[in-house]
């Protein structure tokens, strides 16, 4: 996910708690939120595994040895394109399009959608997918 997409994502947030923009489909948003809670799920599961590229060894003796794991490790961990990087950046977008439709929701039906005990409840309402 690049910083332009989680900017894109986040504007789009921002937009619908200001009340500019919604979905007019309650049936279409409850959708989204069962998705984004799945896709949530299964980057927290990515997450933990991704964890596990951290430790990187058994490439020798060698200052090559060292150079290849230095790589491998910025792939998984502490840089912008690293691994975990990466799904961070995406759990950021899904949880913004995830608060997008609840906002819509809470706004279909004339809630409070700047208290985000009503946001979190109306997410927490929505089931698995089906």
């Amino acid at each position: 996910m690049s910083e332009q997409n989680v900017a894109l994502w986040r504007s789009f947030a921002q937009q619908a708690r200001a009340g500019e923009l919604y979905l007019d489909d309650e049936a279409a948003a409850r959708q989204v939120i069962a998705a984004c809670k799945q896709r949530l799920d299964d980057l927290d599961r990515l997450r933990i595994i991704a964890t596990r590229c951290e430790n990187v060894s058994g490439f020798g003796d060698f200052d090559m040895a060292d150079v290849l794991a230095d790589k491998f490790l910025k792939q998984a961990t502490g840089t912008d394109n690293s691994i975990d990087s990466i799904i961070t950046k995406d759990i950021e977008v899904v949880k913004d399009m995830r608060d997008i439709m609840a906002i819509s929701i809470a706004r279909l039906k004339n809630q409070d959608y700047t208290n985000s005990a009503t946001i979190t409840a109306i997410i927490d309402s929505v089931g698995e997918p089906q």
